[in-house]
């Protein structure tokens, strides 16, 4: 009798023990990505140039800027329609700044880089050359 009473307290105090570490592991991880949203939306800042695409955890998406930002949660106001929407930070699955393609001056300076060295090629090649009559470098 008393072996099998034992035998069930202990089965117990190993499953209580088991899931109890298992449950305090995911409250962390949990706990880390709230706190990684919160630095990300502060990064962000606050305002009509905080423009954001955030993607609850739903599979919704929200475009706009960010509002407000308090501890718990963070507003989210669409440009086109001014509808707001407060979104918690445990809600939240990324937040990425918007557009996050390559800009038009970027694409300008790569253009400009490569027109100069077409127009160098163009230019350096006939001097160093010599009408043909070298056999080294570029020509």
């Amino acid at each position: 009798m008393f072996r099998r009473t034992f035998a069930i307290m202990l089965s117990a105090a190993v499953l209580l023990a088991a899931f109890g570490i298992q449950r305090a592991g995911a409250q962390a991880t949990n706990d880390q990505a709230i706190e990684k949203m919160r630095s990300q939306v502060a990064k962000m800042g606050v305002g009509g140039n905080a423009r954001v695409e955030v993607k609850l955890r739903d599979n919704t998406q929200l475009k706009g800027y960010i509002s407000d930002a308090d501890q718990d949660s963070f507003t989210v106001v669409d440009n086109k329609t001014g509808a707001s929407k407060t979104v918690s930070y445990a809600d939240t699955q990324t937040v990425k700044k918007a557009g996050g393609g390559v800009s038009a001056k970027t694409w300008i300076i790569l253009g400009a880089a490569a027109i100069g060295a077409i127009v160098t090629w163009i230019i350096v090649k006939p001097a160093l050359c010599d009408g043909g009559a070298q056999t080294r470098g570029p020509c």
